[in-house]
């Protein structure tokens, strides 16, 4: 299983989050990733770094790390400019991309509303997902953020990975019964027998929250090498 962590990026500048991807590359983690939020979730007055160019930032730094948005939601933007960015991202980031795609939610339809951006229904926001999904997956790693059964269902069709948030265990067991999980959350007290425990339950991925410390990470890392 590969482990990695998200990037403080809402903040004004890029700097805590390029501090944290050296750490991260030095303690031999397998990625770093980054929110697509034009706020922190329900935090309209702050900051947020846009993830793309800070992943580039990271990605031509770092050779040996994956670099991935968590998750880039179609409807931001146009699908088309979606898959062009991905790809540039591809470009410059010589240790891989995870194009981690999801088509947002209630929670995150304030940030299209206050904007101007049209929030499409349901259905559409699937249809554009599976198409930019499509698109990508002859070039990078493709996950899809796990939602309702039909959003999942458009993971399983394509054959690609289903993340799940702060999914218990026993959850990700049961999603990797029918394809590829990776897992993504808050940094866990007992760090270590959390991800000996998502490895066992199939998970191919378990991404960090902001603040996990990557020495410590990178230790169960070795171990799991090792293994």
């Amino acid at each position: 299983m590969r482990v990695g962590v998200l990037l403080p990026t809402f903040e004004t500048t890029a700097e805590r989050a390029r501090g944290v991807a050296t750490r991260a590359a030095t303690a031999g983690l397998d990625g770093v990733f980054a929110y697509d939020h034009l706020w922190p979730m329900g935090s309209p007055t702050r900051p947020a770094l846009a993830p793309l160019p800070v992943l580039a930032d990271v990605g031509a730094r770092h050779p040996s790390l994956a670099v991935g948005p968590l998750v880039a939601r179609v409807g931001l933007g146009s699908s088309a400019h979606l898959e062009r960015a991905l790809e540039t991202l591809v470009r410059v980031a010589a240790g891989g991309v995870v194009a981690a795609l999801g088509t947002g939610d209630r929670l995150s339809a304030a940030e299209n509303l206050a904007y101007g951006l049209p929030y499409d229904d349901a259905g559409r926001r699937r249809e554009n997902l599976a198409a930019v999904a499509r698109s990508l997956r002859p070039i990078a790693e493709v996950w899809i953020g796990a939602g309702g059964p039909a959003t999942n269902e458009v993971a399983h069709a394509l054959g690609v990975t289903l993340n799940l948030w702060d999914a218990p265990v026993e959850r990700v067991a049961e999603f990797a019964r029918d394809g590829l999980v990776s897992w993504a959350g808050p940094t866990p007290a007992d760090l270590e027998e959390h991800l000996d425990a998502l490895r066992e339950a199939g998970a191919t991925w378990a991404v960090l929250g902001p603040g996990v410390d990557t020495e410590r990470l990178g230790v169960w890392r070795r171990r799991d090498r090792l293994q």
